[in-house]
């Protein structure tokens, strides 16, 4: 039985993966962490928890806070798993990050995204970095196995490269052409209390945010690069829409070659054969967010617009599972050797 220690225990992503570790046929908490609600059981917080998880909210220096672990979930922010990995690595536990801090195997990769979300650039570990493995599973699969330190990636750069990963690998679209224009729920933002999130402030309210520079470009444009085997840059564009959860993200690319429909849905499906959480869809399909809520997977919808010679392709997620604690038990699954599905192959909630 794998034993789990997740810290950041009541924020939205802790809530998360202890929903699933309790549905989890290997896996048992032992301990829930946080600096909020310290004292409480989990369910006082969470109440639809009650009965199936009572366990206490622990501070990080509560003695039982310490009790052993195989795996410990930070979900937490940017410069908090960094600063308490080494000690879990040296107590025999693997590590999965929600934050930035380890998304990136070398100081120069992170500290160009630490300097775009206005951080200091230097990472508490750097000697951790290159033990590490980045949490995208459909394409880091074995990197992911052989690693004790995972980062998760970011809820955007999730549907994004996921929706475009195929098209870059196979030069489909011009490099310096793509858009990825990407919408997402208010509970992308967390639990933490802010004014523009108020429920008056958001009703009948979307807007476009962090125009100046998102922090999930990096990741994107990273692992295109990888794919393409050759430099990537793209436009991006996050809004917020007064929904609580989900991502729909459209991604355009100019093609670099005439291709039909057919042809670009059997190259997708093609890619991601062994994929057990990627469905893929024609033009035609009538599907939205409500399709992927509550449930590990990505839906794509490929389209080719011939009339002006552009991939088209829409992205649906639920950044709190896919693009978030979902995806972190699926790490957790291969860093353990188990089916990545493992406790994540169910549908989600209609409607």
């Amino acid at each position: 039985m794998i034993r789990v220690k997740v810290v950041g225990a009541t924020g939205y992503g802790g809530v998360g993966i202890t929903e699933l570790v309790l549905q989890h046929p290997e896996a048992k908490l032992v301990s829930l962490i946080a600096r909020e609600d310290v004292g409480l059981p989990i369910s006082k917080v969470y109440p639809h928890l009650e009965g199936f998880c009572d366990l206490p909210v622990l501070a990080s220096d509560d003695p039982r806070a310490a009790a052993p672990a195989d795996v410990v979930f930070f979900a937490t922010p940017d410069k908090v798993g960094m600063a308490a990995a080494r000690d879990e690595l040296a107590k025999g536990a693997k590590v999965v990050d929600y934050s930035g801090d380890f998304r990136f195997t070398t100081a120069e990769a992170y500290a160009d995204y630490a300097m775009r979300i206005g951080k200091d650039p230097s990472h508490a570990c750097p000697d951790l970095l290159g033990r590490n493995a980045y949490g995208l599973a459909e394409l880091h699969r074995d990197e992911i196995r052989q690693a004790d330190i995972v980062g998760n990636p970011g809820c955007f750069a999730c549907s994004c490269i996921l929706g475009l990963a195929p098209a870059a690998q196979a030069s489909l679209v011009e490099p310096y052409s793509i858009i990825c224009d990407c919408k997402t729920g208010v509970s992308g933002a967390g639990k933490k209390v802010n004014a523009a999130y108020h429920y008056p402030a958001r009703y009948e309210q979307m807007n476009a945010y962090k125009l100046s520079g998102h922090q999930h470009v990096c990741e994107v444009e990273r692992e295109l690069s990888l794919q393409a085997g050759t430099d990537i840059k793209i436009t991006f564009t996050a809004q917020v829409v007064p929904v609580c959860r989900g991502i729909l993200s459209t991604l355009y690319g100019t093609l670099t070659r005439p291709m039909t429909e057919a042809e670009a849905v059997a190259l997708y499906r093609d890619f991601f054969k062994d994929s057990p959480f990627i469905r893929i869809y024609g033009s035609d399909a009538s599907i939205g967010t409500l399709n992927v809520r509550g449930t590990n997977f990505c839906n794509l919808v490929v389209s080719v617009d011939a009339r002006v010679n552009r991939l088209r392709i829409v992205a649906h997620i639920d950044n709190l599972m896919k693009g978030q604690a979902g995806s972190a038990l699926q790490n957790m699954n291969l860093m353990f050797g188990l089916p990545e599905n493992t406790g994540l192959n169910r549908p989600g909630i209609y409607p």
